[in-house]
């Protein structure tokens, strides 16, 4: 048998709720303490002001000593002030500034597949930290999917983050799991993915390996960071952690499988 550990963490764009400064140290720390062999990101910051002009896919990828990573570009600019939605026919040179999602990897990547949501028409009012509760606008979603040369042979991995509104998030959980059913077996689904608790099993059918609050990260009551597995059973799981770490409102949770 052998050992993997996924790991899916909302970075609040790098943002330290300690002294509210982006710092690549903080990042690589965090990415560092994780320790694992995948990790899924979600509001991920690339060539922001904000965050210091820092590719935080790259600073997380070099932490965990990754070979291989993948950016997914939302929205142009930045979420909240000046930005545009990423069309699937935008060019991404890699120097634009942009937000997204990413994923990264220490074991081989067979092979790369997205699939990008619309923004919900409306907002929702959201505790955002530093301004309370705000009324936000919905962005563009979307998913990374990789075909991992696996420890135990092929296996697939899809890093996702859903809609905030209400019922969006069902819907794009259904489509997701709709558009895995074709990839190689066994698969997992890893992100934040704006459904507590049992919801997203409930929703997807398939088995929930941790079931451990996530947020807020300084007294965690809520999960909404999930990993969701698709031929993989809970007595595969040997260990579950969610950790505060020096970045963002949200812990990190990872899990150590045996396959």
């Amino acid at each position: 048998m052998s050992s993997l550990r996924v790991a899916t963490w909302n970075l609040l764009h790098g943002r330290s709720l300690v002294h509210g400064e982006v710092r690549a140290a903080d990042v690589a720390a965090g990415a560092a303490q994780l320790d694992a062999d995948v990790v899924a990101l979600q509001e991920v910051d690339r060539h922001q002001d904000r965050s210091g002009i820092l590719d935080l896919t790259s600073v997380v990828a070099e932490a965990t000593r990754a070979t291989w990573w993948r950016f997914l570009p939302t929205v142009w600019g930045e979420p909240g002030r000046d930005w545009t939605p990423v069309r699937a026919e935008d060019d991404d040179d890699g120097h634009r500034a942009a937000y997204g999602i990413a994923l990264v990897s220490r074991l081989p990547v067979l092979d790369w597949d997205v699939l990008r949501f619309p923004p919900a028409p409306f907002g929702m009012p959201l505790l955002v930290p530093g301004r309370g509760i705000t009324k936000v606008d919905d962005e563009p979603r979307g998913a990374v999917a990789a075909v991992l040369s696996g420890p135990a042979g092929p296996l697939t991995v899809v890093g996702t983050h859903l809609s905030f509104v209400p019922g969006f998030n069902v819907s794009q959980l259904r489509h997701l799991v709709r558009w895995m059913a074709d990839k190689p077996a066994p698969r997992l689904l890893l992100g934040d993915l704006n459904l507590p608790g049992r919801l997203p099993r409930l929703v997807s059918g398939w088995t929930q390996l941790a079931r451990v609050p996530t947020y807020p990260s300084w007294q965690p009551r809520v999960q909404f960071d999930h990993v969701l597995a698709h031929g993989i059973s809970e007595n595969r799981v040997r260990r579950v952690d969610s950790a505060r770490l020096p970045v963002s409102d949200h812990n990190a949770l990872s899990l150590d499988l045996v396959l």
